[in-house]
């Protein structure tokens, strides 16, 4: 199983896995081993952030659009003119991609923000779209609270983003995971609208977390993703009672549902919390994958 991902503000190398041998040991060796891995990283990914926000070059940029993506007000779909600067532009060319983003004269870090749209939009129209998650004492609080033609500074694309040409091959990879919590739904979005021949395969399935229907992003985007070979699979882990769809984490559901009928010619793709992305590094040994690589995204 080949798995896509991306994450801030540095993307790790792949890790790749056998199938457990039946006297190897305790599969939680190598999870630990890539817990250690993952905090060394972030402790020097921390300090080369600091360097970078220093040296790097910030590209004022206005804001067209603002508004709430969701029912209710945690999320916002923000959308930033890069029109006049055809390079920043011309950077973004993988879903997966993010930026740096930062607020003129305010004291805040700045905040790492995929971007939501296709790179084909940036290169037509000149936009950049995000989806902001609202989070108290952040820039991307700030952010949310701005008006349209106000103008923020942006610190280049960042990231290799997903490695698309792993699995672009629909007869090699028929079945395609994709596993989303939250604002993860972000990248996930460029991702599904840039194409990668989902009608093509058999099995193209979305596990899509929220906590309830009223913080769950794109929900008008969903029927257009159908239309391109995508399953979508609502998860809900505190709906009301009138939900009739998944309930729970997006770990869960998939581990009951499973249903890889070859796990050679799978790939995954994750992004969202930390302990979504964990879980399912633990589920290779439950479902029998290939090759696996994880991380998932911080998107603040």
């Amino acid at each position: 199983m080949a798995t896509l991902t991306s994450s801030f503000p540095s993307p790790p190398p792949p890790i790749l896995f056998r199938r457990p041998h039946a006297f190897s040991s305790s599969p939680m060796i190598p999870v630990l081993r890539h817990r250690l891995r993952y905090h060394r990283r972030r402790l020097l990914t921390s300090l080369a952030s600091a360097v970078r926000q220093d040296s790097a070059t910030w590209t004022q940029t206005p804001l067209t659009h603002i508004s709430p993506a969701s029912a209710e007000p945690s999320l916002f779909h923000v959308v930033l003119d890069v029109s006049d600067s055809p390079d920043l532009a011309a950077a973004f060319t993988s879903p997966g991609q993010y930026v740096q983003l930062r607020i003129p004269a305010t004291a805040e870090k700045p905040s790492f923000l995929a971007i939501a749209s296709p790179p084909s939009l940036a290169a037509s129209e000149g936009r950049f779209e995000f989806l902001v998650k609202k989070v108290a004492g952040s820039t991307a609080e700030a952010l949310c609270g701005l008006e349209r033609g106000d103008v923020v500074e942006v610190a280049g694309v960042m990231g290799k983003g997903f490695d698309v040409a792993r699995i672009s091959q629909p007869d090699l990879f028929q079945t395609v995971l994709i596993f989303a919590t939250g604002s993860g739904i972000s990248p996930i979005r460029s991702l599904i609208e840039s194409g990668f021949n989902a009608n093509q395969r058999s099995d193209v399935r979305l596990y899509y977390g929220a906590r309830n229907l009223q913080r769950m992003a794109y929900q008008d985007r969903f029927k257009d993703w159908e239309g391109t070979g995508v399953r979508i699979v609502p998860v809900l882990s505190q709906p009301d009672d009138s939900w009739k769809g998944e309930r729970g984490y997006v770990q869960a559901v998939f581990s009951k549902a499973k249903q890889i009928l070859n796990p050679s010619s799978t790939g995954a793709v994750l992004c969202g919390h930390k302990q979504m992305a964990e879980v399912c590094y633990l589920l290779r040994f439950d479902v029998g994958l290939v090759c696996i690589h994880i991380c998932h995204f911080s998107l603040l």
